[in-house]
């Protein structure tokens, strides 16, 4: 069966960032300069920890973002020249390696690996009454048929393989680290092999393979147990929590990074032409973001989020499928932050161009008569860069936990997308619930918790390493 390939607003978008930090690479392998403070940043634990779980979540961000909409067979009777139809339904890659977690809906709740649904209900028993009992799952532990006393032994046998496995994938990983290094030192395997143990290389592999055999152990584990059990469990309309968390960091990644995509340009030429330029120039810009910041961040997005939204209902057919519509309020929701978001960066880099202005080589080249844009272009820009690096990885975490809040409040993401935000909005009338339902709210805390430490981590190691007065 065919399939129709799907090129969303924010994937593009997401690409592009990606292309970019490609180009920034190979852009920093040859500069001395920036390789030096690079080395800085892999030499932390903290940084190649962080750096490693950060990696994680891009790629399944980055598989979730290769979407599709698969062709619907042929009609009975149809012509051989019949045109191509596709399903209106788009999907991702994501979607389908967690087509099982995707298409084993249950009933309603279920806790975590549980083969019972996780409350009463009244049936009818065949010789005839009622009884309140515990319903058997559809598909959480069905392989166990009705003998569910073994799905304790079962559980410690996927655990025990699943460790094997992921030890076993780490190892081969650690072998080839190790033969790297020996080649690339020029010495013996024994002597790498003793160097990464002792932490005595100069990036920080040590810390970097001890978190990447977590990263191995825990998804490992996930694909061994989720095609059985409701690892995370089911919300109220029976879908895996497990997929519903992966599927929102895609979405946590599209507030982080496209945000800072939209906010970057605003920041970067108004913060170093207000402090460069000075005069009426500065007074404006000034003003301008000190209006915005006067006004609630809150109730500005809200009315921004609102009015676009007024604008997508108003204009139906400019989305062929639901999942366009929706990442049309998704890019909206990034531009209103990026808008809404860039005064803070504007104000330290106005301070910092206050400062370089005044050094002998800008002067020198002022009274060269090199033009205003060359000096702003060469000497200015490239030493604020720093602040701007650093911002823009210290603002993502920010921007994450912003995602959430808004959708907790109902101005954020549209209500089909997944995101960490409409999952907790959702667990608040579950935590309400007796028995309480808490793995879904659970799930979401662990993920975002994961992502907003590493994020700040790796922002720390980059400040260290970039910020002039560390150095």
């Amino acid at each position: 069966m065919g399939f129709l390939p799907v090129l969303l607003w924010t994937d593009a978008l997401f690409f592009l960032l990606l292309g970019i930090g490609v180009v920034t690479i190979v852009h920093v392998r040859r500069e001395a300069p920036l390789r030096a403070a690079w080395r800085r940043v892999g030499s932390r634990p903290s940084g190649m920890a962080a750096a490693v779980i950060l990696l994680a979540f891009l790629a399944i961000g980055l598989v979730d973002s290769l979407h599709f909409r698969q062709q619907l067979p042929t009609t009975e009777g149809a012509p051989a020249n019949a045109p191509v139809a596709y399903s209106s339904e788009v999907l991702s890659a994501l979607d389908v390696l967690l087509a099982p977690l995707r298409t084993r809906v249950e009933k309603t709740y279920s806790a975590p690996f549980a083969t019972e649904l996780y409350a009463r209900e009244t049936v009818e028993l065949p010789g005839g009454g009622q009884a309140r009992i515990y319903p058997r799952l559809a598909w959480g532990g069905a392989h166990l048929g009705e003998d569910t006393a073994k799905r304790d032994a079962d559980l410690a046998k996927r655990l025990a393989t699943g460790v094997a496995g992921a030890l076993e994938l780490w190892i081969t990983v650690v072998a080839i680290l190790i033969v790297t290094l020996a080649r690339r030192r020029g010495n013996g395997m024994r002597e790498a092999a003793r160097a990464v143990w002792r932490g005595e290389t100069v990036l920080a592999w040590r810390s970097a393979l001890v978190t990447l055999g977590c990263v191995l152990v825990v998804s490992i584990l996930a694909i061994k147990l989720a095609p059985y059990y409701h690892v995370f469990g089911t919300d109220k309309v029976g879908q895996d929590v497990l997929y519903l968390s992966l599927k929102s960091v895609r979405t946590a990644l599209i507030i982080g990074t496209l945000t800072t995509l939209v906010m970057l340009p605003f920041a970067v030429a108004l913060g170093i032409m207000a402090g460069y330029l000075g005069g009426w120039v500065d007074d404006v810009i000034q003003y301008v973001y000190t209006v915005l910041n006067a006004i609630p961040g809150v109730l500005l997005i809200a009315a921004a989020v609102l009015m676009m939204q007024v604008v997508i209902d108003t204009h139906p057919q400019w989305f062929s499928t639901a999942a366009e519509r929706a990442d049309a309020r998704l890019l909206a929701l990034c531009l209103i932050l990026g808008i809404t978001s860039w005064t803070g960066l504007c104000r330290l880099l106005r301070g910092e161009t206050l400062k370089l202005r005044e050094l002998e080589y800008v002067q020198a080249a002022r009274a060269f008569g090199v033009g205003t844009p060359a000096i702003l272009r060469r000497h200015v820009l490239p030493n604020v860069m720093h602040i701007v690096l650093i911002a823009l990885v210290m603002d993502f975490s920010g921007l994450v936990l912003a995602e959430a809040v808004l959708s907790y409040v109902g101005i954020g993401v549209d209500p089909t997308t997944i995101s960490f935000g409409t999952m907790i909005n959702m667990a608040r009338a579950e935590l309400a619930r007796e028995p309480m339902v808490w793995w879904s709210l659970m799930a979401a805390f662990a993920f975002m918790f994961v992502l907003v430490l590493s994020a700040n981590l790796f922002a720390d190691v980059v400040r260290d390493a970039f910020d002039p007065r560390g150095s």
